[in-house]
């Protein structure tokens, strides 16, 4: 499924808020967690997830750290810090009042009834 830019760029905050919220990870990991758990309809590219994991800590939404991998390997890790679980939580008010009011506008469409102008 191609989804239109705005709406990936709209996502991609709360989705990597989301994914980090369940624990630290690295940049290639945050990407794999969302691919699958949108059944492969997301695939990111490191050349996008890097500017908003830099982003996000400017905000101090999210810090980084070196750590090693359990492959012995070092990576940069992120952790969500306070500010950063608070704004995953405003985002997540955000999208359910988006769905909310889509999904009312599906049932008032398909009832019959057609709001007018």
């Amino acid at each position: 499924m191609d989804l239109p830019k705005d709406l990936v760029a709209a996502s991609a905050t709360p989705l990597v808020l989301a994914v980090l919220e369940q624990g630290d990870s690295y940049g290639y990991e945050i990407i794999n967690s969302i691919r699958d758990l949108s059944g492969g309809e997301l695939e990111w590219k490191q050349g996008m997830l890097y500017p908003l994991l830099h982003r996000l800590a400017s905000q101090g939404l999210i810090e980084s750290y070196q750590g090693v991998s359990a492959a012995g390997r070092v990576r940069k890790y992120y952790r969500l810090l306070p500010v950063g679980r608070r704004q995953l939580e405003t985002c997540r008010q955000n999208f359910d009042l988006i769905s909310s009011t889509l999904a009312a506008l599906g049932r008032l469409n398909h009832g019959g009834t057609h709001a007018t102008a």
